[in-house]
């Protein structure tokens, strides 16, 4: 064997204008040392499908490789050739395979080889995604859904290109001390919502790769909560980018200025503010200005969509989504649509490893309920949302809006690394910001359920 193909430059030129990039020896090389040691298929098989084969006849070889391994057989020349039937004469034959098991001395190498084979696919798969590109830049449709389009394609090559091997666990807990030194010195990965009680429940806040839905009715104050973490977290030095679908940029924009500069929304709306809130507005734009906020308005947006804005907010470590019933799904019913638009967000957290905070609007049911509490099975349209979630968090009405704040019901339904109870927080509508009540769920409940933030 020659070290031409292995060390040959898949971008000459010349090559790419006669074959697609392709390393027949490397794939030669793995076929061959899974021939010789049947164990070494542990050290390709995350790596590599048979679709990363560019010769038809290697693809086929792997193919049956696969399934002796996996069923736990021997494979070696004799029984891949008894395996591939009447495709064995298509492949060569037994003296082809023989002449793979042949091609190598050892399969020490083995994994080198495989990862030769799978870059050749990946640059095969950018080529066919060139030409996928080009059709959908003449194709019908927006410049804005074509570029997201192009996006998603090489999007997806990437995520597919990465390996991920097991980590041992003397690395593992290299790993978890770390993380617990940076605890102790006040540097993890640890964003506060601002709100005393949620943080103490959520052990200091959202965290990495986290999955994080807040539901209720209409007008509840779900949208008003999430931005005031959203401020929060960027305050503490953390991009964040804000998808609304429902509400424009500037409303947004006014309800954040309202609760940064303390002064009535109202007031902001009709223009007439005193002296004191006019600096205070001062303050509060400043403030903002500073900020690593993002806000984008485009409604009905879909997971590729999602992602490919996420993208463009450098280092984003929170992704607030209003709200999950609006973006457009995978599946033919509304429910499997909404099962894929949560698991697009929890892939989405860890990708990015971020934290996604997706509203979600809450059964009609739940207005019937005595008390109005909701529980897990009042999540709209998706039971794969509590399933997908690391966290959910329950707000509803305990009093009705008037005087200068109302009491709101929340409860941390679940959280994989947090607490779960449930206690009062307190709305202050005219300035849209929230804050830790004095009262309990007990003062409100004529049944006296237990269970206040402590």
């Amino acid at each position: 064997m020659t070290s031409a193909i292995f060390d040959a430059d898949p971008r000459d030129e010349v090559a790419q204008l006669r074959v697609p990039p392709h390393s027949a020896e490397a794939e030669q090389s793995v076929l061959g040392g899974l021939l010789i040691d049947n164990n070494a298929w542990d050290r390709v098989a995350d790596l590599l499908t048979e679709a990363d084969f560019y010769r038809h006849e290697h693809k086929a070889v792997y193919t049956a490789l696969g399934r002796l391994i996996n069923s736990n057989r021997p494979a070696d020349v004799v029984t891949v050739f008894d395996a591939l039937g009447d495709k064995a004469a298509e492949v060569g034959g037994l003296a082809y395979i023989n002449s793979l098991a042949q091609s190598v001395p050892s399969a020490s190498n083995v994994r080198r080889y495989a990862e030769i084979v799978r870059e050749r696919s990946v640059l095969r798969q950018v080529l066919a995604k060139v030409d996928e590109a080009g059709q959908i830049v003449h194709g019908d449709g927006s410049a804005a859904e074509k570029v997201e389009k192009v996006q998603a394609l090489f999007a997806g090559i990437e995520a597919r290109s990465k390996a991920r091997e097991p980590i041992g666990m003397d690395a593992l807990m290299v790993k978890v001390i770390d993380g617990i030194n940076a605890a102790a010195e006040g540097h993890s990965e640890v964003w506060r919502t601002g709100v005393h009680a949620l943080d103490n429940r959520m052990l200091g806040g959202m965290r990495p790769s986290d999955l994080v839905i807040l539901a209720a009715r209409p007008s509840v104050g779900k949208t008003s909560l999430a931005l005031q973490i959203s401020r929060r977290v960027a305050m503490d030095g953390h991009p964040v980018l804000i998808l609304s679908q429902e509400m424009a940029a500037e409303q947004l924009g006014i309800r954040t200025l309202s609760s940064a500069a303390r002064v009535d929304m109202a007031h902001l709306q009709t223009g007439k503010l005193d002296d004191p809130e006019w600096s205070r507005l001062s303050e509060g734009v400043d403030e903002l200005a500073r900020l690593p906020m993002h806000v984008d308005d485009e409604p009905a947006l879909t997971i590729r969509a999602i992602a490919s804005k996420a993208r463009r907010v450098r280092g984003v470590k929170l992704i607030v989504l209003d709200y999950l019933q609006l973006s457009e799904g995978d599946g033919e019913t509304r429910t499997a649509q909404i099962g894929s638009i949560s698991r697009g967000l929890k892939g989405l957290a860890k990708r990015l490893n971020c934290a996604v905070l997706a509203l979600s609007q809450l059964n009609r049911k739940v207005e019937e309920r005595p008390g109005k509490r909701p529980i897990m099975a009042d999540l709209r349209d998706s039971g794969e949302i509590e399933q997908d979630a690391d966290g959910i968090v329950f707000l509803w009405p305990l009093e009705e809006a008037g005087g200068t704040s109302r009491a709101v019901g929340c409860e941390v339904a679940k959280y994989r690394q947090g607490v779960v109870g449930a206690g009062v927080l307190e709305l202050f509508g005219s300035t849209q910001t929230w804050g830790d009540s004095t009262r309990t769920l007990d003062s409100f409940d004529t049944k006296k359920r237990t269970g206040g933030f402590e």
